[in-house]
């Protein structure tokens, strides 16, 4: 299968631009600070890109200077979010709103520390109450099905059935999925080392049987089809030869996901949610789903205490005296 070329047309979708206005040196001053600090630049990118979009709103309304904004001005922009609807027609998330508005109060709180504000107008802006939900969870049917997809028929089957067990057999992130290199992964020792996983933490996290025969089948049938310069040591290679995009690779799961006629929100992160409650009904204690995943505290595992109802419904069935009752 030869590599294929990238067309030269961008579908990224270009930054807000503040170059103009008096937001954009403060903003650099305010990225650079957080470098200092050992921020990941996924957490800058999105910083960055939340504080374009709120100093663009500004500028649509002749404020170019953060000395201007006020809190009933970041109140009117808080209510713009909430009103706001994406080309689908449908509402932000409350998370997704939060999320700009926590990059907003950042922002401000660091630029009133530094005292190039005399005082913080975000300090007392209050984040929207979110609703707490439960993952969607697959069946160990619903994987089964799943994972028997791409047909092996190619070097790409081969590697998206790599990918696939992979992030089913260790619950890895998509983004750290896509930032491996061939380094980070063990055969003989059956592990992949996840280096800044979310929170810049490292972790050293073991992979089961099945998803080695696969990686294994990836690295010696597979990847040097997509491979274009042997310096890059980057693990999992797209068509183009290159590193996974992350929405890129979520859309190839979603395809895989329909072809095995599951319709449920969400892509890679379900076999990530699936991978920790399957374990958990299985009989794996919570610290270790906990050390899996990279959380930093047990109590953001311990949802999947929740959604394990098969393991629910077995308890109620042994133990709920209804059952003896004619």
């Amino acid at each position: 299968m030869p590599v294929k070329k990238r067309r030269s047309i961008s579908l990224k979708k270009p930054r807000v631009a503040i170059e103009h206005t008096q937001f954009y040196g403060y903003l650099l001053k305010y990225t650079e600070a957080m470098q200092v600090r050992g921020y990941s630049e996924t957490t800058l990118r999105k910083r960055d890109g939340d504080i374009r979009r709120f100093a663009g709103w500004c500028d649509d309304r002749s404020l170019n200077h953060p000395n201007q904004i006020t809190k009933l001005i970041l109140e009117r922009y808080q209510r713009h979010l909430f009103h706001y609807r994406q080309e689908n027609g449908s509402q932000l998330s409350a998370r997704t709103q939060n999320q700009y508005i926590t990059s907003i109060k950042q922002f401000f709180k660091y630029l009133a520390q530094e005292n190039y504000l005399l005082f913080n107008p975000a300090s007392e802006l209050i984040l929207m109450k979110q609703v707490t939900s439960l993952p969607v969870v697959l069946s160990e049917d619903e994987i089964t099905n799943l994972l028997q997809q791409p047909k092996i028929n190619t070097a790409e089957d081969i590697r998206d059935q790599a990918i696939l067990e992979l992030f089913y057999s260790t619950g890895i992130r998509r983004s750290e999925l896509c930032r491996l290199l061939l380094q980070d992964l063990s055969i003989s020792r059956k592990t992949v080392f996840i280096r800044q996983g979310k929170g810049g933490k490292d972790r050293l996290i073991p992979v089961g049987e099945r998803a080695v025969y696969w990686l294994e089948r990836y690295l010696s049938e597979s990847r040097n089809q997509f491979l274009l310069s042997i310096e890059n040591q980057t693990l999992f290679l797209n068509d183009y030869g290159e590193m996974f995009n992350g929405t890129k690779l979520g859309d190839k799961v979603k395809r895989y996901l329909k072809r095995a006629g599951i319709d449920v929100p969400g892509s890679c992160h379900l076999l990530r949610h699936a991978m920790a409650t399957h374990m958990l009904e299985n009989g794996a204690e919570t610290r270790f789903i906990q050390a899996m995943l990279g959380h930093s505290s047990l109590s953001t595992t311990q949802v999947y205490t929740h959604v394990s109802i098969r393991k629910l419904q077995a308890v109620h069935e042994q133990a709920h005296p209804a059952k003896l009752m004619k």
